[in-house]
């Protein structure tokens, strides 16, 4: 599966770069003019006496920093473009919780700023011009201080802004999303429910899962290379049936994936959708909901009662001595009593108990009496 991304050839982004230019010519261009002109009045005119010096230096000084200032265009330009796209990629791993907290931080930290100017420029006052150029520089020395610190102390308020507005979110979306783990991916019922109409909403990929699942599809070990397969071969599947939202944000200050899941559920006000127990048992600590089709799975297997008779083919020894074990068409578990020396056979057996374990539900049998 693939995300379609925009290449440096588009004729959209060929507009804006050329527009760009325009700009930023427009500007160096103005700028090297003025300065020629300053530089023309305050240093060169001082030095010449001729008058057709002065003249010639008149038109040429502002006309050699213009032509100065658009030679610096390009320069300027790919230090601007990445720096923007530096920026921009910082965002995308950045969660609305963050963005929200980040920018309510921003404007917060500069308007402290701004409240505390009148104070600074009060206190250096009585320099005179030199200290009103020293309020000016602690200004914008405090303003880019208090921006930069309002913004980090916001952006980690990201998992409270993300619940609040969570809500909304998911009601606007017809319903809560619902993120899903490498494992669940792999196992590929998730298809199946989702076609049956059981899992509603929107659906959403983190980026880190499909990178982990196309490691697993390239790996050396030809069990798990089948299985990264076949896990992208259902997501495209998947991708069809309902859409699929590939989810750029990746905490960089997080290792683990499991921890990553964790963090992309609490901020986007998701469900886990996974088949991994201790991910499982995570999520549930950090009050993250989950859905786990293990779980559903085992909740729909039918109920045997004790006294039940069921036809079964033993298969293998089990863990006792004198037990044999046999799987019922869902992957059940049927151990037998005294069924070791009928290993190989299809007998009828009746249930005595059922236990439930974390793996799944186990039954126990004996055979019926034959006649």
């Amino acid at each position: 599966m693939s995300v379609a991304r925009s290449s440096p050839t588009e004729p959209g982004r060929g507009i804006g770069t050329a527009v760009l230019r325009l700009v930023f010519a427009a500007i160096f261009g103005v700028t090297g003019f003025l300065l020629g002109q300053q530089a023309y009045l305050h240093l060169i005119s001082l030095h010449v006496a001729s008058q057709f010096w002065q003249l010639a230096f008149v038109v040429a000084a502002p006309v050699v920093g213009a032509v100065i200032g658009v030679l610096l265009v390009p320069a300027a330009q790919v230090l601007f473009e990445t720096e923007l796209h530096a920026v921009e990629r910082a965002i995308d791993r950045l969660a609305p919780g963050e963005l929200v907290g980040g920018a309510v931080g921003l404007v917060t930290g500069l308007v402290i700023a701004f409240l505390v100017k009148s104070i600074l420029f009060e206190f250096v006052a009585f320099a005179g011009p030199t200290g009103g150029y020293i309020a000016i520089a602690l200004y914008l020395v405090l303003s880019i201080f208090a921006a930069f610190l309002g913004a980090r102390v916001g952006a980690k308020q990201r998992v409270a802004i993300g619940r609040i507005a969570a809500p909304a979110a998911s009601t606007a979306g017809g319903g809560e999303p619902k993120v899903l783990d490498t494992s669940v991916v792999i196992d590929g019922r998730v298809l199946d429910i989702v076609r049956s109409g059981f899992l509603e909403g929107p659906l959403l990929l983190p980026r880190f899962v499909l990178r982990e699942l196309q490691l697993i599809a390239d790996s050396a070990d030809p069990l798990r290379r089948t299985r990264g397969r076949r896990g992208l071969e259902m997501l495209s599947t998947l991708q069809q049936t309902v859409p699929i939202e590939i989810v750029e944000r990746d905490p960089e200050d997080i290792a683990q994936v499991d921890a990553k899941l964790v963090r992309l559920a609490q901020e986007r006000g998701a469900k886990l959708v996974t088949n991994d127990y201790n991910l499982n048992r995570v999520a549930q600590v950090e009050g993250v909901a989950v859905l786990n089709i293990n779980e559903l799975a085992n909740a729909l297997k039918p109920v045997l009662l004790p006294g039940e008779e069921l036809r079964v083919a033993v298969i293998r020894e089990g863990r006792e001595a004198h037990q044999g074990v046999g799987y019922l068409d869902d992957g059940t578990m049927i151990v037998i009593e005294n069924g070791r020396r009928l290993i190989g056979e299809t007998i009828d057996v009746a249930v005595t108990s059922a236990l439930q374990t974390n793996a799944g539900r186990m039954i126990f049998a004996r055979p019926k009496a034959r006649a």
